[in-house]
């Protein structure tokens, strides 16, 4: 490396791409790299600043948990390692983890027991973000405990003189309170990095990928869904290669309500971009038929995308490339990135593509989160209300009804799922909040309408706040509102008598409940 740089080794963390994001935010340059990465010469690279070990699914305990690089015994540089990464630091040098204790998922409190140079400027007392099982129990040589919480006794360890950090949490999700300041204090106070490096505008950087990898002039197929990923991909796609892409909605009779004729318009009359529709629905809905699992729901959907794009790009013979816009959440979700990351759930653009795609993919947004795609979309010129419209999951309302999909259940969630993002409008609580939807239950309940005894769906609403969708907690809208929401839903939507508000935060939830 010709300049000063940071190594994080993945441990197939959910949040890895996150501690990159923090680096680069710092101006400074990394790598994410997997556990054996380097050779003999990297522990004595001059250029090579400090080294993050990530958290992972893994306990080290297990036959086949991922360990330190050989090379790791000799380097003598600085460390962090978080959730994972600090029990697998504490035991290389001689502490003790133990396993099988009560697992810590979500926000605790935690409590300074020493001044470091890690907590430089933030006070004590302040939220972390927990997900762990294992933890250290006794300290290696040289260590101590700078940090502890309520349920945890050892949160924090520093071997100050060595320059070697481990924290049980995540300093890398926004619901750690001063963690990104954890993470800066460790580069720049701890790893003395100068914080020159700049990396190159997103767009321009994207811009050029995209023409690279169309230069034979084939023309771009482009699934369009009127969300955030898609419109900002369609948008670079324009600019990219003009009159070259092929923009296609497809109604999979899967949408919110309105959602054809608000897309359509969009981005024909808004952005100038030619769209064409195919109508999907009684596919899609043939092959839902009856189908309870989730996981089944978002590969029948992925395929029957695909089958639709191949089948129309025939109609378009110069057409070569098809374009999605995945983002990084949905990878790390579905598919490892280079660690032994866990798979969560599969997303029907990622490991929902069949193996047979006669089409080669781009995906330009793959290694971005949404409010970065965000700033993408305002440097290309992107009208704000599409950028600041709520996340919708590629699969639809498919994955918002539990258990098999029918027309009727999807009217049913369509009248709901409107009148609940009415209220927030009106309300003013709609851009205070990362997503909200509404959910059918598989279950019916009894109630009381009209004096007459009912049997009618369970519905949940779920608002949750969030800065890129990696981590959410759920959204404290007023009682006030909660109530006017369920009495309109309950009074002008016919077929649910029971409704609850989700309060799970992710993790250990998920956003979508599918």
């Amino acid at each position: 490396m010709s300049t000063e740089w940071i190594l994080i080794l993945d441990y197939g963390g959910q949040y890895t791409q996150l501690i990159a994001r923090r680096v680069r935010e710092a101006n400074i340059f990394c790598r994410i790299e997997p556990p054996g990465f380097g050779g003999s010469e990297t522990a004595g690279d001059a250029s090579l600043k400090g080294v993050v070990l990530s958290g992972g699914p893994s306990s080290v305990f297990a036959d086949d948990a991922p360990t330190l690089p050989d090379w790791f015994s000799r380097y003598e540089g600085p460390v962090l390692g978080i959730c994972y990464g600090m029990q697998l630091l504490a035991r290389a040098e001689g502490g003790e983890v133990a396993g099988g204790g009560e697992m810590e998922f979500g926000p605790a409190r935690l409590r300074f027991e020493k001044d470091a140079p890690l907590f430089q400027g933030i006070e004590s007392g302040g939220q972390v973000w927990m997900s762990h099982g294992d933890r250290v129990t006794a300290l290696p040589a040289g260590y101590e405990c700078i940090g502890s919480t309520s349920d945890l006794a050892t949160a924090a360890i520093a071997n100050v003189q060595a320059r070697r950090y481990g924290v049980q949490f995540h300093p890398e999700v926004m619901h750690t309170t001063g963690g990104t300041r954890m993470l800066d204090n460790f580069l720049r106070v701890v790893c003395a990095c100068s914080g020159t490096w700049t990396p190159d505008r997103y767009a321009e950087s994207k811009l050029a990928a995209i023409r690279e990898a169309t230069a034979d002039g084939g023309e771009v197929l482009c699934g369009v869904s009127g969300g955030v990923d898609s419109t900002v991909t369609a948008r670079l796609l324009q600019t990219a290669v003009g009159n070259r892409l092929r923009a296609v909605f497809v109604d999979n009779g899967l949408l919110r309500k309105g959602e054809r004729e608000w897309v359509m318009d969009t981005f024909q009359r808004g952005m100038g971009i030619d769209l064409h529709c195919i109508d999907g629905a009684s596919l899609f809905l043939e092959r839902l038929a009856g189908i309870f699992d989730p996981e089944e729901k978002r590969k029948i959907i992925g395929h029957t995308f695909i089958d639709l794009f191949e089948q129309h790009a025939k109609e378009w013979p110069e057409v070569r490339y098809l374009a999605q816009g995945t983002l990084y959440p949905d990878v790390i979700e579905s598919t490892s990135t280079g660690g032994p990351s866990a798979k969560i759930k599969t997303h029907h653009n990622v490991g929902g593509l069949p193996e047979t795609l006669q089409l080669d993919l781009i995906e330009p947004l793959r290694d971005l989160f949404k409010d970065e795609v965000r700033a993408l979309g305002r440097e290309l010129g992107v009208p704000e209300e599409l950028l600041m419209r709520h996340p919708f999951p590629g699969p639809g309302l498919a994955v918002r009804i539990l258990g098999p999909v029918d027309e009727p259940s999807l009217n049913l969630l369509r009248d709901c799922d409107d009148l609940f993002i009415k209220e927030l409008h009106t309300a003013g609580w709609y851009d205070k909040i990362w997503q909200a939807f509404a959910v059918l239950l598989p279950i019916q309940s009894v109630g009381v309408q009209g004096d007459r005894r009912s049997y009618e769906r369970a519905l949940a609403i779920r608002a949750v706040s969030s800065v890129d969708g990696m981590t959410a907690d759920w959204s404290r809208l007023p009682h006030e509102l909660l109530a006017r929401i369920s009495t309109r839903i309950m009074n002008e939507v016919s077929g649910v008598n029971r409704i609850v508000y989700d309060i799970s935060s992710k993790p250990p939830a998920t956003i979508e409940w599918e």
